[in-house]
């Protein structure tokens, strides 16, 4: 416990420059930024979560969905998740996560970029709104996916609080007037969630990924330090019961399994949304899905609109 401590007071010590010195680390896995101009006719999406793994986790599929169409998705993780593990934290763990985002992202063909705010420190303030409107427009979202602001997590809730603020100001001329502001506002979506108060989850659009679900599988598994060590719940016995680094496919397996689960409790959960966009024959068939709900602020999307946005989607006359 000692040794955990120095290392942790260490890892401290160092916090209050860290990001000057890994900044570069952070901005290296940013890629694929967006044009000075739309006119390659493809969607823009952005998603925030609160770590290096929540956008992964909640819109892996329909990233990876998008990806394949050619449209451009960025998955943002607005802490650095430098508290996010049982034996290592600080810059090193800031660092592993990162990485370990970045090659999710390969696997996804999306964009990934991890902002340096401390993991447990998020705060909804006047500087972190400027940065998540700036991030918006820079990315010229057309659509903007978030946690919502109520969750066991203060830094989930606080990222839907920012992605809130931001849905009105991303249009304003003269805040953060060095990034020009979109000429349209997004439609902005909450992933979905299991908490109760102040309000359940009500998803507007629910999405089939049967066909990526293998991709976001590879994905996830890419996020080591979460899926097989633990995180920040983890300890030495979750680790050495999992399949370890040298057993690849029963790394897969493992994955695989528990997110079976996951999506498919999505998909049984929310069938009738997915009717709504299949039609009940197709909509039964499907296995996985991933969900999400129309925040009442920023564009209010018609069902043509959102059929625009998720072309995954089958034309309106075949899903009645």
């Amino acid at each position: 416990m000692m040794a955990m401590n120095q290392f942790w007071i260490g890892g401290r010590l160092g916090t209050g420059c860290w990001g000057l010195l890994f900044i570069g680390f952070l901005t290296a896995a940013v890629a694929d930024e967006a044009p000075n101009t739309k006119t390659d006719g493809k969607l823009r999406i952005i998603v925030f979560g609160a770590h290096p793994d929540d956008a992964e986790y909640s819109a892996g599929g329909c990233a990876a969905k998008w990806s394949q169409l050619g449209h451009h998705v960025k998955l943002v993780s607005v802490t650095n998740g430098d508290i996010g593990h049982w034996s290592m934290a600080g810059g090193p763990l800031a660092q592993r996560r990162t990485a370990e985002v970045a090659a999710a992202s390969e696997v996804l063909g999306t964009t990934s970029e991890v902002l340096d705010i401390h993991d447990g420190e998020l705060l909804p303030t006047l500087e972190n709104r400027r940065k998540i409107v700036r991030l918006i427009r820079q990315w010229k979202a057309d659509v903007v996916i978030a946690h919502r602001p109520w969750d066991y997590h203060p830094d989930h809730r606080y990222v839907g609080v920012l992605v809130q603020d931001a849905a009105y100001m991303v249009t304003v001329p003269f805040f953060c007037p060095d990034v020009p502001p979109l000429e349209e506002n997004p439609v902005f979506l909450y992933d979905s969630d299991r908490f109760m108060k102040p309000y359940p989850f009500r998803p507007d659009i629910a999405v089939a990924i049967d066909d990526v679900f293998e991709i976001k599988v590879q994905a996830i598994a890419k996020l080591e330090s979460q899926v097989f060590e633990g995180g920040a719940n983890g300890s030495y016995e979750f680790m050495t019961s999992r399949p370890p680094a040298s057993q690849p496919e029963a790394r897969l397996a493992y994955v695989r399994e528990i997110w079976d689960r996951r999506q498919g409790n999505e998909a049984q959960k929310y069938r009738t949304t997915l009717e709504k966009w299949y039609g009940p024959e197709r909509a039964a068939e499907i296995r996985y899905a991933e969900t999400f709900e129309i925040c009442e602020f920023g564009r209010q999307p018609s069902d043509d609109e959102i059929r625009r946005l998720f072309p995954f989607f089958p034309p309106a006359e075949q899903s009645d």
